[in-house]
């Protein structure tokens, strides 16, 4: 039995765009099964509106089957970066971000894509909790110069 969790919009919707990234939803009662089988339940109406406000549109894969897809900048569309950074705080080799409440997954995954990417050299990864987004430097003592790299990324 899954657990049942309450996530607020900009979790729920920062969960829909990894499900999307990772090629995995072709339609909403296919959206609304992964998110029911990973605990959050969601009306259809809230599917709809939810990939609508991500910019979500159904094209082909590379085959001949429709999936959702995000725009080039994906789950970023829900807010700009800036607007999710309140604080940067450097410990050692953390940095601990303040988001506004429910924002913290989406920084996070915002924040590693980039790191996959190359766009942010420090990261080596985060941990989000609801409102706090725990960032990991690459060594021992690169607190200070990952928060710098974070407030010019934002």
């Amino acid at each position: 039995m899954v657990k049942k969790s309450t996530l607020t919009a900009t979790a729920r919707k920062a969960l829909i765009a990894q499900l999307i990234a990772a090629g995995e939803v072709s339609s909403q009662s296919q959206l609304i099964e992964l998110l029911r089988s990973k605990g959050v339940e969601i009306t259809q109406a809230t599917a709809s509106r939810d990939l609508e406000e991500l910019g979500a549109v159904r094209s082909k894969n590379g085959g001949s089957e429709m999936k959702y897809a995000l725009p080039v900048s994906g789950a970023q569309n829900v807010r700009r970066v800036s607007d999710l950074i309140l604080s940067v705080a450097p410990s050692a080799n953390l940095v601990v971000v303040r988001t506004p409440p429910g924002g913290a997954q989406l920084l996070a995954s915002a924040l590693d894509q980039a790191a996959s990417s190359g766009r942010l050299k420090s990261v080596i990864g985060t941990i989000a909790g609801d409102d706090t987004v725990l960032v990991i430097a690459r060594t021992a003592t690169g607190g200070a110069g990952l928060a710098a790299e974070l407030r010019e990324f934002s």
